[in-house]
């Protein structure tokens, strides 16, 4: 008869890791795109970058304050969540939304089910789509200004994205080398394509996040957009299929997100794949020509079967995968 034991809860092994320091790097990852968005599209790319960060570490603090709970504001995973909600918001969007954005991803998605690492969706995704409840505001975009001082003195003029181009059966206008530097219509932190490709090298160095999610992911996207392209020639359409909307973002910065994501290497490569193909049917035959946070979300529900699906035989064990 087997020996029944207690047994505490997760996490089992212990690394060097840190929360603190693996959130800190997603942070300095995250830097040069914040500060070219600023450039790019002026000081309101800060301002609300800033009242999106700030309101995510309050809401957190005031949280746990009355909940009487250990503070966890110093793990940095609030700030992640709120630069990360900031970076898929226009940069126009009035400062009301990311306000009331953090409070759903910090409150509603985090917090109310445990805190950080008992959510089982993303929330900076959860709250974007949320925040679709004011859909006009999340869909009128901003075109970026080369001068920074455009902005200073003058309201933001609205442009369609590359994307709605690529819905709409055509090329987008911009140049790939303008898609690669972020001149083109978007949320404030897709934009940067160049930025987030080097973002997400540091990451994948620093060894905070592992290549097979972002490679699947991207990879994906990559394979049917070469070989069902709408537009232009195969290769020309992929590339700007890749580096439209928030593609890079979310296969770098989102999708590997630990607590939502596979814990197996298989389950990791599966889990970008789901990605990718929800990604390209969205914006193929969706309603909205954006598809990532959805496909992100949707695969989020499904990390439970695929961990159970993927795990290894317990050691001594055969026949069925054990949990």
């Amino acid at each position: 008869m087997d020996q029944m034991l207690t047994v505490s809860s997760s996490p089992h092994l212990h690394g060097g890791e840190r929360t603190h320091n693996l959130m800190l790097d997603v942070l300095v990852a995250l830097t040069p795109t914040l500060l070219l968005s600023s450039y790019l599209f002026g000081y309101r790319a800060l301002l609300v970058a800033a009242v999106s960060v700030g309101s995510a570490v309050l809401f957190e603090y005031l949280y746990r304050k009355l909940m009487k709970k250990e503070n966890t504001i110093a793990d940095l995973s609030a700030a992640v969540t709120g630069l990360l909600l900031a970076f898929n918001l226009p940069v126009n969007i009035p400062l009301w939304i990311p306000v009331v954005g953090s409070f759903f991803a910090v409150v509603v998605v985090k917090q109310l089910f445990g805190g950080l690492g008992c959510n089982f969706v993303n929330p900076a995704l959860a709250a974007r789509v949320f925040l679709f409840s004011w859909s006009v505001h999340l869909t009128t975009f901003a075109r970026p200004a080369l001068d920074f001082t455009q902005y200073l003195g003058a309201d933001a003029v609205t442009s369609a994205t590359p994307l709605a181009s690529l819905k709409a059966g055509a090329l987008p206008s911009e140049s790939l080398f303008s898609m690669l530097m972020g001149a083109r219509g978007g949320c404030m932190g897709e934009t940067a394509a160049l930025l987030l490709l080097a973002g997400g090298l540091f990451l994948l160095i620093r060894g905070t996040i592992t290549w097979q999610i972002p490679v699947s992911f991207l990879g994906t996207v990559a394979v049917l957009s070469l070989l069902f392209p709408a537009a232009g020639s195969p290769v020309e359409y992929m590339l700007y299929e890749l580096l439209s909307g928030g593609l890079i973002l979310g296969a770098f910065f989102m999708a590997t997100d630990y607590v939502t994501s596979p814990v197996t290497g298989k389950g990791k490569l599966l889990f970008g794949l789901g990605c990718g193909l929800l990604t390209v049917f969205i914006r193929r035959f969706g309603g909205y020509p954006e598809g990532v946070s959805f496909s992100i979300l949707i695969m989020n529900l499904l990390v439970w079967f695929i961990d159970k699906a993927t795990l290894p035989r317990r050691f001594g064990k055969g026949g069925k995968r054990s949990v």
